[in-house]
């Protein structure tokens, strides 16, 4: 799920603040602690491989963002295709992985001990 910022409903609109609130975005329900984790995403990078040997082949951690610029293409374990884009909310369930269209900068929120896992498989597979 992405939204835009100017599809964000806006709650309060006066002289000097607007805020914005999209209610009903994902459920941390069972997780514990949260990390917050800055990434920065060169053009063409794609995780897919990278992810080979977790659950499903995908990242299980769900994550919670905003990107600051750039274009991600995140596929679904459905099938789904979602495209964010700078300026652009999103929340991504567990099953899913990533491809920069673009260089890409976001801000994540993430489960830290699924999340730490999934980096871990990561480094593994980079290092290895």
């Amino acid at each position: 799920m992405r939204i835009a910022k100017e599809d964000v409903p806006i709650r309060i609109n006066v002289p000097g603040a607007i805020a914005r609130q999209q209610t009903d975005f994902g459920d941390v329900t069972g997780y514990g602690k949260i990390g917050a984790e800055y990434f920065s995403l060169g053009e063409g990078t794609d995780i897919t491989e990278l992810l080979k040997g977790l659950e499903g082949d995908l990242c299980q951690c769900p994550h919670w963002g905003y990107v600051l610029s750039g274009k991600l293409t995140i596929t679904f374990s459905d099938g789904n295709v979602d495209i964010v884009y700078g300026n652009d909310l999103f929340y991504w369930p567990p099953g899913h992985t990533v491809k920069a269209d673009q260089e890409t900068e976001m801000v994540l929120f993430s489960p830290q001990h699924e999340h730490s896992l999934v980096i871990d498989h990561i480094l593994e597979k980079v290092q290895g």
